[in-house]
């Protein structure tokens, strides 16, 4: 890897929040030259097998299975559209990712990258924000996977079933990162393996060579007002229901830092881009439009149980909760993964509370404690305060994603134009028809963020988020104009 650049200068590290119990932190620092000989202080327990089924799974969520409902609902059959328009942004956004990633793997991926790139401010909004977001994530999805439970076993708490989950995945993590890749491999297996076998059905019954289903031919499609019945209006409130069902690819770049391969890793990972979205999101829900109308009032509870329900899968809405509660429970593990590698990164860079950083056996325990209790008192909040407190922590994450993209999209339009300068050959990843896609990303992200302003839910969503990065960016740039500060006055005594 090459040098930081410009930026060396510029935000050097501040006296005194060097971590010297952090061993080898130096690795995530985007201010010192990558590779070299540094080794980080996480362990590499990741196997490529872990990591392409991260990268599969990662597209395959609980907002597919449930949330394309709701977009189903507002666009109908135009919510294909929606999809592939969405999908495409996120393919490119994952392409900028993979190429930064590939040329300097580390944990904190997008944040170190846009630290290396942009400056310190940077790094902490980025890194800070989606580490909130994922520990958000981790109580919803809790909450999700505890309302299944207590379904299944009537007098049980809700609660009890939160209790569980925490502390089982917080342990597993807590332990060597292999099982965090073995728990995910297994998951994100049958995951892939549920999609997979719905496409292939819902094909045939397409078909017309489903006993016992008639073929639909192009009804659906054509019929109930058409292709788009509420008009540009419900094709855009699919759009934005499309746009955050894709969360969670980003967490491949974070655990290919800890693979023996990771820019083998991040590579392939990267280039499945396409055709994954392509199939599992684009593919399913054009059967799911196919088959069965738009405006069936059991699409909005769930599109792919009525699917099965269609077609005549006996138990579908069970066979549905099953593969929802894996995905969900995926998610928390995933997401309990991320968001602590995330803040070992943040705190090993000097950019969050020193006594966090310490590592055992290869793993960042006190960060997994951090990110887990974080999780679960959102999950008390929303017991407590679920229409103050809680629904104002959801809004504050609502656009979070967008905001994480928007600076891996200007990261990545000035650090190609370093690695073209200084250490080509590290360019493994590249990103497609530079520069003029990356405008085109930061302009469909634009684009969102603006359609946000037109619903009322959304709004509040973006204002929230919007708070949220202000007050975030303040306290970064106050954090490295001190460092500078400190800087210039060290170089004056000495």
């Amino acid at each position: 890897m090459t040098g930081c650049g410009t930026n060396c200068s510029a935000s050097p590290r501040p006296p005194g929040r060097h971590l010297p119990h952090v061993r080898h932190a130096r690795s995530d620092d985007p201010r010192l030259p990558a590779g070299g000989g540094e080794h980080s202080a996480l362990s590499h327990g990741l196997k490529q097998r872990h990591l392409s089924m991260i990268a599969l799974g990662g597209v395959i969520g609980a907002g597919l299975f449930v949330g394309s409902g709701a977009g189903i609902a507002a666009a109908g059959p135009s919510v294909v559209l929606a999809y592939a328009a969405s999908g495409l942004l996120v393919m490119l956004v994952m392409r900028m990712l993979g190429e930064m990633s590939a040329a300097h793997p580390a944990s904190g991926s997008f944040s170190v990258h846009a630290e290396r790139a942009i400056g310190p401010w940077a790094g902490f909004t980025a890194g800070w924000i989606f580490w909130v977001l994922l520990c958000v994530a981790v109580a919803v999805e809790a909450l999700g996977a505890a309302t299944i439970m207590a379904g299944w076993l009537p007098g049980t708490p809700q609660w009890l079933w939160v209790a569980v989950f925490m502390a089982a995945f917080t342990g597993s993590n807590l332990l060597a990162v292999r099982n965090f890749g073995e728990y995910e491999f297994w998951f994100a297996a049958l995951k892939v393996a549920a999609i997979v076998l719905f496409i292939v059905l819902g094909l045939v019954a397409v078909l017309g060579l489903l006993p016992g289903t008639p073929s639909p031919g192009l009804d659906n499609l054509t019929g109930q007002g058409g292709f788009l019945p509420n008009g540009t209006e419900g094709l855009v409130v699919g759009l934005l229901a499309s746009v955050f069902a894709y969360g969670g690819l980003e967490t491949v770049t974070i655990a290919a830092a800890e693979s023996r391969d990771p820019v083998r890793g991040v590579a392939r990972a990267v280039r499945t881009a396409m055709w994954r979205i392509a199939v599992f999101y684009v593919g399913s829900i054009a059967v799911i439009v196919t088959l069965i109308p738009w405006d069936d009032e059991s699409v909005l509870a769930g599109p792919y149980a009525a699917v099965l329900d269609h077609i005549g899968v006996p138990a579908a809405a069970e066979v549905m909760n099953v593969v929802v509660l894996v995905a969900l429970l995926s998610a928390m593990n995933a997401n309990i993964y991320g968001a602590s590698r995330m803040a070992y990164s943040l705190v090993a860079r000097g950019e969050g509370p020193a006594f966090l950083g310490r590592v055992s056996g290869g793993v960042p325990r006190r960060t997994v404690f951090a990110s887990a209790a974080f999780g679960f008192f959102a999950v008390l909040l929303s017991f407590w305060w679920p229409d103050t407190v809680f629904a104002w922590l959801l809004n504050m994450v609502g656009a979070a994603v967008l905001v994480v993209w928007g600076f891996i999209a200007v990261s990545q339009l000035i650090t190609r134009r370093r690695l073209e300068r200084e250490a080509p050959e590290r360019l493994v990843v590249r990103m497609w028809l530079f520069p003029a896609l990356t405008w085109l990303s930061l302009a469909g992200v634009a684009a969102v963020l603006l359609l946000m302003l037109r619903e009322g839910d959304t709004r509040t969503q973006l204002a929230f988020t919007a708070g949220l990065t202000l007050a975030l960016s303040a306290a970064g740039l106050v954090r490295q104009r001190r460092a500078a500060a400190r800087a210039a006055g060290t170089a004056r005594e000495g």
